[in-house]
């Protein structure tokens, strides 16, 4: 069997078992990368020193009995956002164009300590601001599955790198749908957990209060097992949550036998393509003829989770950002006349478009006269989604969707009209407002063979009904979970 067809639960069983290496399989990753990563730009950095460095300790440690978990020795890229001491980490931003941090993010450490190996750190739309993986400054991320079109973002590097077999699974961060939706894209699972789940400590922040770190994924076996790892409470993170409920693995159950499932009518309206459409009712179909109840409902203020996102999202990102002024780290402008003109050139010429429209935004929404206009009124609509999400999870145990309206859109497509791009979260950014966990499987494709994503959303903290859901429904339709790669190699 080729190394790369194995998921990453079975390649760690396959190293612990003597069948491959550790080093065997960094070596595939690493040739693969080699063959395919001049038409896909899924890696900003790839550490292939490091890398073999660490399989060569990671397999003693096996052999000698010390490393024994379900992802030792498998090999893993991890979002540009995330910090990794010693490792260049640039948010896909011309302004960190040479940070090097002196630590590594929590997810990141736990990744390492289970024996996990960092082959590097993936393209990504810069400082997450995008749906595309088009806004980075390291160029454009192209899709496997047809390079004319987009990943998805702002995680695309990461899932495009597991969907072309560059890595055995991915860390991403959702912020309104950056995990799910380039899932979808590119016919992967990712899932983002319940807001405080795995800490943010490391990851460089855009929204605060929505950024969550997740795993991009084969299968669901893979999904669950990585989030078992990531999830741990952090003195470092005051948004943590200490969680006893986190053995996701135990989850992996084929069976959906009296689960509520509720299909919102505001997700099946105008601007839902007919293909994407048709693959996730076929797809509710599959869990209700699993034994599942499956009803339609009414899902309130969807059409305000646009805008409330935006605002609360912009503003929060122009304070996090304001930390970039080219004076402790990152870029700095060559020439200036003074402390202001200093910052001003250096965030000019270090920040890109995308960046810029959004931190403006954030900043008019927080300026003196438009914040009780704005901001308060988005932080009021935000509490209402929530309490009309509690309301929905009184009646069901998960809500079924689809990722996205569409599939992939083409290169350049979304740039020219950004509130298109911006509309195309419709789906995904509620679950971000209400802090919920929510997960994306493969449902399908569509005529022009892109993939097709399914969303499943639970109540905060129940993780093990989505896995639950999605490893049944997976079990059902794709034989027994096993990955297909679509790749022309």
């Amino acid at each position: 069997m080729d190394i790369l067809e194995y998921s990453a639960v079975e390649l760690s069983a396959a190293i612990r078992e003597g069948k491959v290496t550790a080093t065997d399989a960094v070596e595939a990753v690493l040739a693969r990368i080699d063959a395919r990563e001049k038409d896909i730009n899924a890696y900003v950095t790839v550490d292939r020193e490091q890398a073999l460095r660490a399989a060569a300790s990671v397999q003693e440690k096996i052999e000698k009995g010390e490393l024994t978990g379900p992802l030792a020795g498998v090999p893993v890229a991890v979002k540009d956002n995330m910090c990794t001491e010693g490792m260049l980490t640039t948010c896909s931003s011309k302004i960190l164009e040479n940070f090097v941090p002196t630590f590594t993010s929590e997810a990141v450490v736990n990744l390492e300590r289970a024996g996990a190996v960092i082959i590097g750190k993936t393209n990504m739309d810069e400082f997450a601001m995008g749906s595309t993986t088009e806004t980075s400054a390291y160029g454009v991320t192209r899709n496997p599955w047809n390079t004319a079109h987009v990943p998805g973002g702002s995680s695309g590097g990461s899932a495009a790198a597991v969907a072309a077999g560059e890595c055995f699974f991915a860390l991403g961060s959702d912020t309104g749908g950056s995990i799910r939706q380039p899932a979808s894209f590119c016919g992967v699972v990712g899932l983002k957990p319940t807001y405080g789940t795995v800490s943010r400590y490391g990851l460089i922040a855009y929204g605060s209060s929505l950024d969550q770190i997740g795993p991009l994924t084969k299968n669901v076996t893979d999904c669950a097992a990585v989030l078992e790892l990531i999830a741990s409470h952090d003195t470092k993170d005051s948004t943590s949550v200490r969680r006893e409920d986190t053995d996701f693995t135990s989850a992996l159950v084929d069976d959906v036998r009296g689960m509520k499932i509720g299909i919102p009518r505001d997700y099946l309206g105008d601007g839902l393509d007919a293909e994407v459409k048709e693959a996730v009712l076929a797809a509710a179909k599959v869990l209700e003829e699993k034994g599942a109840v499956v009803e339609e409902f009414d899902l309130s203020l969807v059409e305000y989770a646009i805008p409330a996102y935006y605002t609360i999202a912009a503003a929060e990102a122009s304070s996090n950002l304001e930390r970039f002024d080219g004076v402790k780290y990152g870029y700095r402008t060559s020439s200036y006349e003074g402390l202001h003109n200093m910052y001003k050139k250096t965030r000019s010429e270090g920040f890109g478009a995308e960046v810029k429209r959004r931190i403006m935004l954030g900043s008019f929404v927080l300026s003196s006269g438009y914040y009780d206009a704005y901001y308060l009124k988005a932080l009021k609509v935000k509490a209402m989604i929530k309490k009309a999400f509690d309301d929905a999870f009184a009646r069901y145990d998960l809500i079924l969707g689809p990722v996205a309206p569409t599939t992939a859109p083409r290169l350049g497509e979304s740039l020219s009209d950004p509130l298109k791009m911006y509309l195309g979260d419709i789906y995904t950014i509620s679950v971000n407002l209400a802090g919920l966990p929510g997960i994306s499987v493969p449902c399908g494709k569509d005529t022009k063979g892109l993939p097709i994503g399914l969303q499943m959303i639970a109540d905060s903290f129940q993780e093990k009904k989505l896995i639950q859901a999605a490893y049944t429904y997976e079990k059902t339709k794709r034989g027994c979970g096993k990955w297909q790669s679509n790749m022309r190699q």
